[in-house]
C-alpha cells in the first residue's frame, strides 16, 4: 500500500549498504523517517556504501533520514541510537534487525575473537537493540520488529557447516519466536525475513563475483520487508517469511517475482538454512 509508512519511523541496523540500505531506501520512498544505524561512515577499501551516502539517497527518495554511527557491541551506543531516533522523529514504529556478521570457519579454525564477534553482534546486539527500542515501539499504533533471520532448520548439515555462524544466526531466529509470544498481548509483531536465493549485494560482487549475476536484486528483500511491516501486527507476528513468499502473499505473480533476478537465465542456489533437496545437489547453498 503506497504511503503506508508515511510519517512512521523505521530504525534499521546495518544500513550502510546491502539489504539494510535497500530496506531503508524502500521505506524512504514511502515517506518514512529512516534511522540508519551502522558503523561505516568512511568508505571501505573494498566495499562501497557509507551512512552519509545512504542518508542522502533516502532524502532524495522522499523520506527523512538520520544517520547514526554506532557499534552494536556497545550498549551505550545502542541506547543512544534509540534515543536519537526518538529525539529526531518522536518515536519508533518499526525496528529492522538487519546487522549481522559471519565467518566461514569450522570448529578447528574458529578463534575466540571470531566466536565472540558472531555472538556479540548477531545475538547480543540484536537483543539489546530491541530492548532499547521496545518502550517506544509500545507507543506505536502498529509496531513491528523485523529480524533478518531464517526459520530454525535442525538438519545436521547446517550445524556441521560453519557451526559458530549457524548457532549465532539461529539465536536471532529464536529471538523472533520468543518476542512474538512475549509481546503478543502488547500488540508488537516479531517476524523473520530471509532470502530464498542469494542477494546481489556489493559484498557478493566483490568477494564472489562469479555468482553475482545469478543473484536476485536486493529490492526483493526491501519490497518484502515493506509489505510485512505494513501489515497489522498481530496478523503476521511469529511468522518467518521467505522474500518471494511474502511478495506472493502480497499478490505478485511468478513473472513479477522473476523480474527481481539480476540475469534472465542464471540462477543462484537456495540460501543457507533452507531445506536441502537431495535430488538437486545445487540446492541449499552453504555460502
Amino acid at each position: 500500500m503506497k504511503g503506508a509508512l508515511r510519517g512512521k519511523t523505521v530504525l534499521i541496523t546495518g544500513a550502510s549498504r546491502g539489504i539494510g540500505a535497500a530496506i531503508a531506501l524502500r521505506a524512504a520512498e514511502d515517506g518514512a523517517n529512516v534511522v540508519l544505524a551502522a558503523k561505516t561512515v568512511e568508505p571501505h577499501r573494498k566495499l562501497p556504501g557509507t551512512l552519509p551516502e545512504v542518508a542522502a539517497a533516502c532524502e532524495a527518495a522522499g523520506g527523512r533520514a538520520l544517520a547514526v554511527q554506532m557499534d552494536l557491541r556497545e550498549i551505550d551506543q545502542i541506547e543512544a541510537a534509540a534515543a536519537a531516533a526518538v529525539d529526531a522523529f518522536g518515536g519508533i514504529d518499526v525496528l529492522v534487525n538487519n546487522a549481522s556478521v559471519q565467518t566461514f570457519a569450522k570448529t578447528p579454525d574458529t578463534t575466540p575473537k571470531q566466536f565472540d564477534l558472531l555472538f556479540n553482534i548477531n545475538a547480543r546486539g540484536t537483543f539489546f537493540m530491541t530492548q532499547a527500542c521496545l518502550p517506544h515501539l509500545l507507543q506505536s499504533a502498529n509496531p513491528h520488529i523485523l529480524t533478518i533471520a531464517s526459520p530454525v532448520n535442525l538438519d545436521p548439515r547446517w550445524l556441521a557447516e560453519r557451526l559458530p555462524r549457524t548457532m549465532s544466526k539461529y539465536a536471532m531466529s529464536m529471538l523472533v519466536i520468543g518476542w512474538a509470544e512475549e509481546f503478543r498481548e502488547a500488540g508488537v509483531a516479531s517476524t523473520g525475513l530471509w532470502p530464498r536465493h542469494a542477494v546481489a549485494t556489493m559484498a557478493v560482487k566483490v568477494f564472489n563475483p562469479e555468482t553475482y549475476e545469478g543473484c536476485r536484486d536486493p529490492k526483493i528483500m526491501a519490497d518484502a520487508a515493506h509489505w510485512i511491516v505494513t501489515q497489522p501486527a498481530l496478523a503476521v507476528t511469529g511468522r518467518f517469511f521467505l522474500d518471494d513468499e511474502a511478495l506472493a502473499e502480497k499478490g505478485l505473480s511468478p513473472a513479477e517475482i522473476d523480474a527481481y533476478w539480476m540475469h534472465p537465465t542464471r540462477r543462484s542456489r537456495t540460501s543457507s538454512f533452507l531445506d536441502y533437496d537431495a535430488r538437486n545437489p545445487a540446492s541449499g547453498d552453504i555460502s
